[in-house]
């Protein structure tokens, strides 16, 4: 049980701290600054993504895939326009699962800015059932009862992505791709494009008489002028094999990568930082994330780099589709 407390120093309220139930132990403040499996097996896996579908609308594996820095940038699927493009479509084959569940694998993240730039921060307690700072901070905001922790609150809820392991067909060669996106609770996101797509034309995920789907992309810009991305539609093409090589298809379909090797998950002490308005700092001494004073002195004030793979996705800002 956590519980808020302001911290008073020289007589004045400075913050509002967490504690824990005896009231010893100073877990992190809140800095209101910061804006901050797989579905039951069913008979085919058009009723599997559609159970799942339906699910959302109403309403891992712990070994780990050695793979470099270099390599993992090209693991990430991206729908987003280069800066040199209005406009342009992208092409992409989902993959068939080899048990025929749901491609769609859903995992919960935090959507909240680290040093001035958006990230999308795995949930470990809506995803594994463990502790996560974020989502402490969230649910003591909305126990209040509020209007204003309540908005402040949507700045720690985690939202439900979808993660999808994809061939992307202008860069083969990369091999398996993860193509991650929102689930839209006003039904408009890109699983309501797929979804029509499956009903009508079949599973567009079988390896010899699937679709390849056709993404269009254009740009839009927000009430203050900033430039973004939007999937337009998604179109299909006609049936086909997944490859003409029976050798490259096998190895496509088989490939034990999964999304939870290119797709980081952070430690609760990175968590903590963010949760109190910190930039964790990987420190190489301790061999963990430090923020705060620990940092100053650890680091001595040195500035270092917190990220050296950034998921082309990362700077992304949250959408407002939540009912909240």
């Amino acid at each position: 049980m956590i519980t808020f407390h302001n911290y008073i120093f020289e007589g004045r309220i400075i913050f509002p701290f967490l504690f824990d139930k005896n009231k010893t132990s100073l877990i992190f403040f809140i800095d209101k600054r910061v804006k901050t499996k797989k579905l039951f097996m069913a008979n085919s896996v058009l009723d599997s993504v559609l159970a799942q579908y339906e699910k959302n609308s109403t309403s891992s594996n712990n070994t780990k895939t050695n793979i470099s820095q270099e390599d993992r940038l090209k693991k990430y699927f991206s729908a987003i326009l280069q800066k040199n493009e209005k406009s342009a479509s992208r092409r992409i084959r989902i993959l068939p699962t080899k048990d025929g569940s749901s491609p769609f694998v859903e995992v919960w993240y935090h959507e909240i800015q680290v040093n001035g730039q958006w990230v999308k921060l795995y949930d470990p307690e809506k995803n594994d059932n463990e502790r996560s700072p974020l989502t402490e901070v969230y649910n003591e905001l909305i126990s209040t009862g509020k209007k204003e922790d309540k908005e402040l609150a949507s700045q720690y809820r985690s939202r439900l992505f979808y993660i999808v392991k994809v061939i992307d067909r202008d860069n083969e060669q990369d091999g398996v791709k993860f193509w991650r996106f929102k689930h839209n609770y006003k039904q408009e996101g890109v699983l309501d494009k797929i979804l029509p797509i499956w009903k009508a034309k079949g599973d567009v995920t079988d390896a010899e008489k699937g679709r390849d789907l056709i993404i269009e992309l254009t740009r839009a810009k927000t009430p203050q002028g900033k430039e973004y991305t939007v999937i337009q539609t998604i179109m299909y093409d006609d049936p086909q094999v997944l490859h003409k090589d029976k050798e490259i298809m096998e190895g496509w379909i088989q490939d034990e990568l999964t999304w939870s090797d290119v797709y980081s998950k952070k430690p609760v002490e990175y968590l903590e930082a963010v949760a109190v308005g910190e930039t964790p700092i990987w420190s190489s001494e301790l061999k963990k994330y430090i923020y705060g004073e620990e940092a100053e002195v650890s680091l001595g004030g040195a500035k270092q780099e917190i990220n050296s793979v950034i998921d082309p996705q990362a700077d992304e800002e949250p959408s407002e589709d939540l009912p909240f």
